[in-house]
């Protein structure tokens, strides 16, 4: 599989440090924002991100907050919600609102690379879906 874009949001700075770490050397391409306003302009600057992992617990616009906006800017790009405060009720609000999975902090690294994975699988194959349906419009056209 290419390589993934992905964009990591989290408001504690060690985590971001330490799992940018480790997710470079598992060859992703990984951008860091360290809170949900951040991470919206992360997604506009950078239009060839494709997932975001997100912390649900953050200071001022949270997770699930943050997954709304997403879902509303860039609706292709698929969100991996992470917690280490799971309930139940956050967890259904995330897929609910269009979250591709749900994971526990801290969470196995070939767990989360494989969902990771996953999800920017599912990216593409929407776009390629899209790119198909436009070339048959466009050939439909002019036939």
């Amino acid at each position: 599989m290419a390589l993934v874009n992905l964009l990591l949001v989290d408001d504690e700075v060690p985590f971001v440090a330490t799992m940018t770490k480790r997710l470079t050397k598992r060859d992703l391409k990984v951008t860091s924002a360290y809170s949900g306003d951040e991470a919206l302009n992360k997604l506009q600057e950078e239009p060839a991100l494709e997932v975001v992992i997100l912390d649900v617990k953050m200071p001022g616009m949270d997770g699930i907050e943050t997954l709304k906006m997403i879902k509303q800017q860039a609706p292709l790009v698929e969100v991996i919600m992470l917690t280490g405060h799971a309930t139940v009720e956050s967890a259904i609000d995330g897929m609910k609102l269009g979250a591709f999975d749900y994971l526990m902090k801290p969470c196995d690294l070939d767990h989360l690379l494989t969902k990771v994975n996953e999800a920017a699988r599912k990216k593409r194959q929407h776009e390629e879906k899209i790119v198909a349906a436009r070339i048959r419009e466009i050939t439909a056209r002019h036939a």
